[in-house]
């Protein structure tokens, strides 16, 4: 291992939330020490590029034939491997299930881990819908909340209306407005999904993404910046009430060694973060307590274009590179409509490229109460693939999150039949808990430390004066949304702490 003896700050992590991180900090002094370190290793030649911008054919056909799924967990391709791998090494990198590592995840099958550098953020669809209502945790400074917000939007790109809509599109929106007229703000009604995207003219929008949104991941970051790929963080080392680096072990060769810091960020997910924390001793009550995710709804119906009077000839077709013809959004607004919607449409074509069809791609996201009872276990005596605690993941519904999916169910197979004839045998289905790996909660912030919470609203540690967490499970919301862009507030308001910490013992 090529060690690093010391560095300013160190983040576990070099997925999106790790780039946010990184990114801020090196704006605000740039010439601040940073050291990154990843367990998995590059996909392709360079870091912490997404899959939909690789300049391989077979990796870029492969990431788009499985995100024209819409289902998370499939467009990953982490339902590849579900028994227990032989060894860490023998894992090439990209998402494998948690059964993969060795967790006993059953209660929560579909939950998929990240094994590559740049995380999730190289294969993540780039929604980013913003939160409301009870999703937003302000703690009480509304104004705060907005501005990070809005910087959150700008660091990940945030484009308002990417993909369409097209004619078609903006007829699949008719109907979605009609049928939700009165519900909600203006600037909450069905839209186009804002997405993490370069806009371009013509062909692929590039996706935002770790090596784009601090481009050192992607293409090396001079003396100040170090990233270890291939390199586990296995524990922290604590002094006190201070973490003052990290034990780290190569994966290659078991190589060991350490690295001292002045602060440390874990933005590893909401998984391996609290692993990370109780490996290192650090065990407040709520680590790994209060485990969500949203309840996923999805349907698939072919548009009846004699009903719509639309011809085969006026279909769109979808922009080279990209696998859909609109990416849409309805917002959640409440009791009034609490589901959050994610409309991905697309033309079938035969062997020429003519239309054959047209499909409206419906999901709905279906918020779950935050349940301490829902948490990760981790074991004191068992070790996972990684020789890290074995977690045990203990997931389930309650009665009223029950009655809201039969609700979600019953809405779905209403909003599709406005399109066209749906089979609920076939077409629709209420998926495995994990399918979108949204998964938030596990290192929840909160305004006091009573046991409830892992952190502070900046996401230090309740405890530590210089230890910061950042991502989704610092979420302690009930989200019905994507998470990633309400994550990167998390990011944000660490990344802010970090910076006057360092300016206060500066001028001291």
């Amino acid at each position: 291992m090529t060690e690093t003896p010391r560095t300013d700050v160190l983040i576990v992590g070099s997925g999106i939330m790790g780039a946010v991180v990184a990114r801020q900090l090196r704006a605000a002094d740039p010439a601040l020490r940073i050291t990154m370190v990843d367990g998995g290793s590059a996909i392709g030649e360079a870091p912490g590029l997404h899959l939909h911008d690789l300049d391989d054919p077979v990796l870029w056909a492969r990431y788009n034939e499985r995100v024209a799924t819409g289902i998370q967990g499939m467009y990953t391709g982490a339902q590849v491997v579900r028994e227990v791998a032989d060894s860490l090494t023998g894992l090439p990198p990209g998402m494998f299930h948690a059964l993969a590592f060795g967790e006993d995840a059953e209660a929560m099958p579909a939950t998929a881990l990240a094994w590559n550098a740049g995380g999730m953020g190289v294969h993540w669809t780039a929604a980013t819908p913003w939160p409301a209502g009870h999703e937003v945790f302000d703690f009480g400074d509304p104004a705060r909340w907005a501005a990070d917000l809005d910087t959150a939007r700008q660091v990940l790109g945030v484009t308002p209306a990417a993909i369409g809509p097209t004619e078609v599109g903006r007829r699949v929106l008719d109907v979605l407005r009609r049928r939700f007229e009165g519900v909600g703000p203006e600037d909450r009604r069905p839209q186009p999904m804002p997405m993490a995207v370069t806009a371009t003219t013509a062909g692929p929008m590039p996706r935002s993404a770790p090596g784009t949104i601090f481009p050192a991941i992607a293409t090396g970051g001079g003396p100040a910046f170090s990233l270890l790929t291939g390199t586990l963080a296995t524990s922290l080392v604590v002094s006190g009430d201070r973490v003052v680096g990290a034990r780290l072990r190569r994966v290659a060769d078991d190589t060991e060694g350490q690295l001292f810091a002045d602060t440390v960020v874990v933005c590893a997910d909401a998984l391996r973060t609290p692993q990370l924390l109780f490996a290192s001793g650090i065990r407040p009550h709520a680590l790994g307590r209060h485990l969500n995710e949203h309840a996923f709804v999805t349907a698939r119906v072919l548009l009846d274009l004699d009903r719509y009077g639309i011809g085969l000839d006026e279909l769109p077709l979808p922009r080279p590179g990209e696998f859909s013809t609109d990416s849409l959004w309805l917002p959640q607004n409440g009791a009034a409509q609490p589901f959050h919607g994610q409309i991905m449409n697309r033309t079938y074509v035969d062997a020429d490229g003519r239309p054959l069809a047209h499909s409206v791609g419906l999901s709905l996201y279906v918020p779950v109460e935050a349940r301490p009872e829902n948490r990760l276990v981790f074991s004191e005596t068992e070790t996972d693939l990684a020789g890290m605690p074995r977690i045990t993941v203990e997931f389930g519904y309650s009665d009223t999150d029950r009655a809201l999916i039969a609700r979600a169910l019953d809405d779905i197979r209403s909003l599709a039949e406005e399109f066209g004839p749906l089979d609920p045998a076939t077409e629709r289905a209420l998926l495995p808990p994990g399918s979108s790996l949204h998964q938030t909660g596990t290192v929840r912030a909160g305004l006091t430390d009573d046991g409830g919470s892992v952190c502070d609203p900046d996401g230090r540690v309740w405890g530590y004066e210089n230890l910061y967490l950042a991502g989704n499970g610092v979420i302690p919301t009930a989200m019905a949304a994507n998470v990633t862009l309400t994550g990167a507030v998390t990011a944000v308001r660490a990344t802010r702490a970090v910076t006057a910490r360092a300016t206060a013992l500066a001028a001291h």
